[in-house]
Formats: structure tokens, C-alpha cells, sequence
């Protein structure tokens, strides 16, 4: 359970930072970062989507 406003620290949001970047280096060395172009058009029709309806 998460309890009080202090939640995520320096040190949490250090080592999700670094796991993110490990993720995009895997997604680079298997895949020739495929899954990272395809989220970011994905994100990108997301973001045209969201505006429409503003």
C-alpha cells in the first residue's frame, strides 16, 4: 500500500528512469527499435485523436 505524499522518491524515480532506458536499449538490440517507432506513431495518432475532441 502506498502511504503518504512522499511516495516517489529521488531514489524511485532514478531507478524507473534507468529501467526505461533499459527497456528502449533491449527494444534497439533485439527488434532495431521497431516497437519504439510503432509506439511513438501510436502516441502520435493518440495525441490527433485527443485533440479532435478538445
Amino acid at each position: 500500500m502506498i502511504c503518504g505524499p512522499n511516495y516517489m522518491t529521488n531514489k524511485t524515480a532514478i531507478a524507473f528512469g534507468i529501467f526505461l532506458l533499459a527497456l528502449i536499449a533491449h527494444d534497439v538490440v533485439v527488434n532495431g527499435s521497431e516497437n519504439i517507432v510503432f509506439l511513438a506513431q501510436k502516441g502520435i495518432e493518440l495525441m490527433d485523436w485527443i485533440a479532435f475532441w478538445r
